[in-house]
């Protein structure tokens, strides 16, 4: 997948979490949508391969399950930068459902992307 599609894919989510979580997630436009996926890329180019070497007893202590924990705070980082009263999350809670969701969102459309590459 392709940086513009993994762009446009988390652009996609925020959206329509915050449709359908309305009280929890807040966008408030497409623009800032947009914004907060490049800013949430670029902070996830940077930022979280540290984050993440300096959690790896606790990550391995989880199984992997802290890395959610890692993405919430990238999008909380993410949300800050952008100005929570742009796109904000309700609480941390929602933050890691968010991150949760992404992940699966993005396993799915790379799974469908590197299908469609490979000989049958």
């Amino acid at each position: 997948m392709t940086y513009l599609q993994r762009v446009i894919a988390n652009t996609l989510i925020f959206i329509s979490l915050s449709v359908i979580f309305p009280a929890h997630i807040f966008v408030a436009n497409i623009w800032v949508a947009i914004l907060a996926s490049f800013i949430l890329s670029i902070l996830n180019t940077l930022v979280k391969p540290i984050l993440t070497l300096l959690s790896l007893p606790l990550n391995l202590l989880t199984f992997g399950l802290f890395s959610f924990v890692i993405s919430a705070g990238m999008l909380q980082l993410t949300s800050s930068i952008v100005g929570s009263y742009r796109f904000g999350f309700a609480s941390f809670g929602t933050a890691v459902l968010v991150a949760v969701v992404m992940a699966i969102v993005n396993v799915i459309v790379s799974e469908h992307y590197l299908d469609k590459y490979t000989d049958r």
